[in-house]
């Protein structure tokens, strides 16, 4: 499922507009971003967290040449799942 699939979806079962269900869809990502961007985490009780965690610098390889490179530490975004979710999937 795309993001155009979902809102479609969403706006069958609510009875919304497709552009109204956009809107607020576009509107929850960017706060999600947002959120993340300033080092907070979002917390959707029985859903998932969302969060930043720190990846640690490593050596890596460069698969063409072969050549051992310094890969520095970063910053990248993470999603756990929350109960609900899990025994949904299962």
């Amino acid at each position: 499922m795309n993001k155009t699939d979902l809102v479609n979806n969403i706006a069958n079962k609510s009875g919304l507009s497709r552009k109204d269900v956009e809107a607020v869809l576009n509107g929850f990502l960017g706060e999600i971003t947002d959120a993340l961007s300033s080092g907070d985490k979002v917390q959707l009780i029985g859903f998932g967290t969302f969060e930043t965690r720190k990846r640690s610098g490593r050596t890596g390889r460069n698969p063409q040449t072969g050549v051992e490179i310094s890969i520095p530490e970063s910053v990248v975004p993470a999603f756990k799942a929350g109960n609900k979710l899990k025994e949904a999937v299962k």
